[in-house]
């Protein structure tokens, strides 16, 4: 399922937008056991402590920076979730309460 967002939309919806597309993000990075492996090496987060982790904004916005970090993986985020790659930053601006269309990467 893609994440489409919606523009204009109130704080609050933007950021339960941003949260999903960071869920979504997570969902992708487990797909692959190499993204995976280099995604909790950076984070320092052990496997069984994603699901909890999963229901921090601030861990939900270290997803996002993660893809952000890395062209080649944000690129390829962005094809598998049929979003502008320039969703994931605005995504991650959400997350600290302001409005999607408030945040112009």
């Amino acid at each position: 399922m893609a994440f489409q967002p919606q523009r204009g939309s109130h704080a609050q919806e933007s950021r339960q937008q941003a949260e999903l597309l960071a869920i979504q993000a997570l969902a992708f990075l487990a797909a692959d056991r190499g993204r995976l492996d280099r995604f909790l090496t950076a984070s320092g987060i052990a496997p069984e402590q994603l699901r909890a982790a999963a229901a921090q904004p601030e861990f939900l916005a270290g997803i996002l920076d993660h893809l952000g970090a890395e062209e080649a993986l944000l690129l390829a985020f962005a094809a598998h979730a049929g979003i502008d790659p320039a969703d994931v930053a605005r995504a991650r601006h959400a997350l600290t309460g302001a409005s999607w269309s408030d945040s112009r990467p």
